[in-house]
């Protein structure tokens, strides 16, 4: 026994009972019980001028507990075992003075059962002798007692599903938790439930397995920048293997990507390296360029002084302006400034230049 239960133990997603309704007893079909009954009770009254009226009662209240049964436990099984027992009941107590309520009733179980109303957004797969017969969309269904069932309620509406890959290996050989959620619909109702068992189970089970191999297909950088395309790439592949189930994957996005605390100081230590790096190769070229404009300053610099001379008094002024506080310079700098001597200067350099020009002239 502890081996057979080993074997099962195994099996990750064993199969959970499910109760299989033949059909949907709503409150459509209790309305259609209710109109048999007094359909039924108005004809015993007139048959017994409503001498029995509190027993007609009970027969009632019996015949909509037993819908309330059958909505429960949708299966003609049920209906067949309620009215047999409503109907021994009533004949070891009455014999037939209370068939015509009893009959009435027995109409109303089944035509209740039989009328379906479909949603706008659902499809029903409808089986009759246990073989496939249509695919009815939304409006009124009309069932055939006993010989008709109702195989499923498909939702045909786009569907949103989450699933996640745990502890799986990138091509780098780093563990990660990846979070998806997957867009999906049903185009084909029949497909969907004739050719595969649980068709929700296996779409999820099917996108966990072409997440996890898409995440081995690629290393951890491509998965943190490049999520859109690996959502793309599962797409693909799941849309491939769910297509002949009548499932069409619309999207898959990836939501989360969960990475080792380790792992995450060591990445975020390199990004900070690598914009460290970056700062300092921008401030290098930016050197440069001071340089370059520097050099071609001092060109300009180079023929006029008095230009020279009020650069470096303006430099003097901004530093003292912009620190607000004393400087400390060298006695010599004062002549250096000196405004009338810099004038002087940059007359005598003029009427060197004409002389010079003059005698160029001359020869």
């Amino acid at each position: 026994m502890n081996i057979f239960m080993k074997k099962f133990e195994r099996i990750k997603n064993q199969k959970v009972f499910t109760l299989k309704k033949d059909f949907s007893f709503g409150a459509l079909s209790f309305l259609v019980l209710a109109l048999c009954l007094a359909i039924g009770i108005t004809i015993v009254n007139t048959m017994y001028s409503a001498v029995f009226s509190q027993i007609i009662v009970y027969i009632a209240f019996a015949f909509i507990i037993s819908g309330l049964i059958i909505a429960l436990l949708s299966l003609w099984s049920t209906i067949i075992i309620t009215v047999v027992l409503i109907w021994l009941a009533l004949l070891g107590s009455f014999g037939l003075m209370m068939y015509p309520i009893a009959l009435a009733g027995t109409v109303g179980l089944f035509f209740g059962a039989s009328v379906q109303l479909i949603l706008q957004w659902d499809k029903v797969i409808v089986l009759r002798m246990g073989k496939f017969k249509k695919a009815h969309g939304p409006g009124l269904l009309f069932l055939i007692p006993i010989i008709d069932r109702i195989a499923e309620f498909v939702d045909m509406r786009i569907r949103a599903t989450d699933f996640s890959a745990e502890k799986t290996l990138t091509r780098d050989t780093v563990p990660v938790h990846v979070d998806a959620i997957a867009f999906w619909m049903i185009w084909d109702a029949k497909q969907a439930i004739l050719e595969v068992e649980q068709y929700i189970e296996a779409v999820v089970l099917s996108a966990q397995t072409a997440l996890r191999d898409a995440i081995g297909k690629h290393d951890l950088s491509a998965l943190l920048s490049r999520r859109e395309e690996l959502g793309k790439e599962i797409q693909i592949a799941l849309d491939a293997k769910t297509n002949p189930w009548g499932v069409t994957i619309l999207s898959i996005e990836i939501t989360d990507i969960i990475i080792p605390k380790e792992l995450e100081d060591a990445l975020s230590k390199q990004a900070q390296a690598e914009r460290e790096k970056q700062s300092r190769v921008i401030l290098a070229a930016a050197e440069v360029e001071i340089a370059k404009k520097f050099e071609e300053a001092a060109k300009e610099y180079e023929h006029n002084p008095v230009a020279l001379q009020l650069r470096g008094m303006n430099m003097v002024y901004e530093g003292i302006r912009q620190n607000n506080s004393m400087m400390l310079m060298p006695a010599s700098i004062l002549d250096k400034m000196d405004l009338g001597a810099t004038l002087g200067t940059a007359a005598l350099h003029k009427i060197e230049l004409g002389k010079k020009e003059q005698n160029d002239d001359q020869s």
